[in-house]
């Protein structure tokens, strides 16, 4: 089984907008995840586009389901980019509640088309 997420719910506000294209924006997305991670996420990502079509991310997920059949849910940290249509980003776990509540571990994930995404994560859970 192949480890995906795909984007549900993408809602994002610029709140500095240059003439040159580049902005600073406040992107709320929602997820959904299959694999390793079994649930949904909410994330909120502050983001720097230089142009259209290259940005940095950096953002919390909180992701409410199953990893690795255990339930509750894990907070993440991402440090990411966007660059010629790719997303891809690095991130932690910072925090976990229920039967994930110890958990930690680290990932990253690569964009494909139509908001999905395979991601990779390592974890002691």
């Amino acid at each position: 089984m192949s480890n995906v997420f795909q984007i549900t719910g993408w809602d994002e506000t610029p709140y500095i907008e240059n003439e040159d294209g580049s902005k600073k924006s406040l992107a709320k997305i929602t997820q959904s995840y299959s694999g390793v991670i079994e649930g949904s996420s909410e994330i909120q990502y502050l983001m720097s586009y230089q142009s259209a079509a290259s940005a940095v991310f950096v953002g919390f997920e909180v992701v409410t389901g199953k990893v690795n059949g255990k339930s509750g849910s894990v907070t993440i940290q991402h440090n990411g980019k966007f660059e010629n249509g790719v997303a891809s980003s690095n991130f932690i776990i910072v925090a976990g509640t229920d039967e994930l509540a110890n958990i930690d571990g680290s990932g990253s994930f690569k964009s494909g088309e139509s908001g999905q995404a395979n991601y990779e994560l390592t974890t002691n859970a």
